[in-house]
């Protein structure tokens, strides 16, 4: 059955039993209402020949001549006292004869609620009446007319009211119809719709729905479908980009069955296994034989029918050339390999193991001083307190300078190796240049510098506060070393674009010569090492600035002015 069958079929048999149960009240008001309608003229008659009685004390044929004058020229008339003798009854002469009435129906409900009224067969003369017997002071009196086709034709309802609510039930089936067709015609374009997209078959995707909730719930799911068709073209795209990536990758890489027969490989892993087995093979399954894939085989063997992702990492050296190899298990038993030239990383490694060299080397000054003068202090016990003193603030002076060069190791290893431990914030380099100002000012003072510049609350970079920080402050602890006294110092912002702001931080002192400006960005590297060291300085800081501008997506370069002096340039990325 179709949709709009079922909704038609529910929203119909919830009319009909609302129209029915409207009907019905209706019904039951109006018989109710009939009833009520003849139980008032049947009182009225009781009440008038409740007041004749009272007047003429009891004349039964005056009484009965009164009746025979009534409208209702069947009417009967019955009076019994109130224990159930029969005084008079227009229908029997000789009242004396007639049985007591005292446990008929009406007379049994007239002496609890003054009135009673009933539908029944006379006992006296066998006919049909509807009755109605009402209590008074000393006696009942009830009247009764014959329930032929008259009455029954006044109690019965009209039938109008039922002829309405069959229009308004066929209304309403019409109505109920054009509802259900209309509510259901998105259903029926979405059924077709997803039966051609099941199927394959051309269909026509800018099909229109009806404007409401149903269609525009239709309409979308037929945009997510084109989006969706459009994704799956791009993936596929993307698929081939990959495959296309994996040929012209630099690592090799290598998918093997649960056999370990090769399913998929790049030039470069044929290229590294060959070098590795020192001949050519005709597949890369004869790595597997090689010694130095030992390990790699045993942990293939181990987890491979386990259904488990499982990884095994190595390096092989060959010919003073070194590999990383990784292995990686999947849970359906195939396998891949990897296999990375990590050669220029050692050879950067064994940079590094130099830079280490040229960081103890700059350690081991600062601590033989401290180490030298603790001695002199522990071995002379009776030397001179200014002696002493002497010793310990130049001690004091050399843990410093130990303390300012570890902090800035620190700082560059994190800016190589863990930029993404330093989180990104929205700083005003103005605040930050005050703020830098602040911790310098005795500095300043004393070295009577001047600084001016031209930074605003406007200017505004997404960056980590603490480095931008740094490169403030060692650009003026760089001019306040080295660049003499009664210096005037320039911070500017020049020019700024849609994505950078560019500065200069410049000031009118010594200067560096041309021979130094390309390497004074370099670690440890200082234009003159005695008087570094004498001032303190770690051959770091221009480091530091270099690498926390790059962190900035910036770039900083140095220049000699003409008639003195450094300048800095730099860039800042705003976001």
């Amino acid at each position: 059955m179709r949709v709009y069958q079922k909704l038609f079929l529910y929203l119909f048999g919830m009319m009909l039993l609302l129209l029915a149960a409207i009907t019905y009240v209706q019904y039951q008001r109006e018989k109710s209402s009939r009833a009520e309608l003849l139980n008032e003229v049947l009182q009225n008659y009781n009440k008038i020949i409740s007041n004749y009685l009272e007047d003429k004390n009891y004349n039964w044929e005056e009484l009965s001549e009164i009746v025979e004058h009534f409208p209702d020229t069947s009417l009967r008339v019955t009076v019994v006292d109130t224990l159930g003798n029969v005084l008079f009854d227009t229908s029997v002469k000789e009242t004396s004869h007639m049985e007591n009435h005292k446990e008929r129906p009406e007379f049994l409900l007239a002496a609890t609620n003054d009135i009673g009224t009933t539908l029944r067969k006379s006992e006296t003369t066998g006919i049909e009446y509807y009755y109605l017997a009402g209590k008074f002071s000393h006696y009942y009196i009830r009247s009764a007319l014959p329930y032929g086709v008259k009455l029954k034709s006044l109690l019965k309802t009209n039938v109008f009211f039922g002829y309405f609510m069959s229009v308004i039930l066929l209304l309403a089936i019409l109505g109920i119809y054009v509802i259900t067709r209309n509510f259901t015609k998105s259903i029926d374009r979405m059924r077709i719709f997803t039966e051609k997209a099941k199927n394959g078959e051309e269909f026509d995707v800018d099909v229109e729905f009806p404007s409401d909730e149903l269609g525009e719930i239709s309409s979308n799911m037929v945009t997510l479908y084109k989006q969706l068709a459009k994704t799956k073209n791009e993936v596929i795209n993307e698929r081939e980009k990959l495959i296309n990536h994996l040929y012209i990758s630099q690592e090799g890489l290598g998918i093997f069955s649960s056999e370990k027969k090769e399913i998929l490989t790049n030039p470069i892993f044929i290229q590294y296994t060959s070098y590795l087995s020192d001949k050519n093979e005709a597949t890369s399954n004869e790595i597997f034989n090689l010694p130095e894939f030992n390990e790699i085989n045993s942990f293939i063997d181990e987890n491979l029918h386990k259904r488990q992702m499982r990884r095994k990492r190595m390096t092989i050296e060959k010919g003073g050339r070194y590999f990383f190899v990784q292995c990686i298990v999947f849970q359906d038993e195939t396998f891949e390999i990897v296999i990375t030239d990590t050669t220029t990383m050692e050879q950067e490694n064994e940079l590094k193991r130099q830079l280490t060299q040229n960081i103890s080397h700059e350690l081991r000054t600062p601590v033989s001083t401290i180490m030298g003068y603790m001695e002199s202090i522990l071995e002379n016990p009776s030397l001179e307190p200014e002696r002493q003193m002497f010793f310990i603030e130049r001690s004091y002076q050399q843990s410093q300078r130990l303390t300012a060069l570890i902090q800035d190791i620190a700082i560059l290893n994190k800016l190589d190796e863990r930029r993404k431990v330093y989180e990104k914030e929205e700083c005003s380099l103005l605040r930050i240049l005050q703020e830098v100002l602040k911790d310098l000012r005795l500095e300043i003072e004393k070295k009577k510098f001047k600084v001016s510049h031209n930074l605003d609350e406007t200017i505004i970079v997404k960056g980590n506060s603490s480095l931008l920080y740094s490169i403030i402050r060692n650009l003026m602890d760089n001019a306040l070393d080295y660049a003499g006294e009664n210096i005037q110092i320039e911070i500017n912002c020049y020019r700024e674009d849609e994505r950078f702001y560019y500065f200069t931080f410049s000031d009118n002192g010594n200067g560096v010569s041309e021979e130094h400006l390309n390497r004074i960005f370099e670690r440890f590297y200082r234009v003159d090492k005695g008087r570094s060291r004498k001032m303190g300085g770690t051959g770091l800081g221009l480091a530091i600035v270099k690498n926390a501008i790059l962190f900035h997506k910036g770039n900083i370069t140095a220049k000699k002015i003409p008639g003195g002096g450094l300048s800095f340039v730099f860039s800042l990325k705003k976001k």
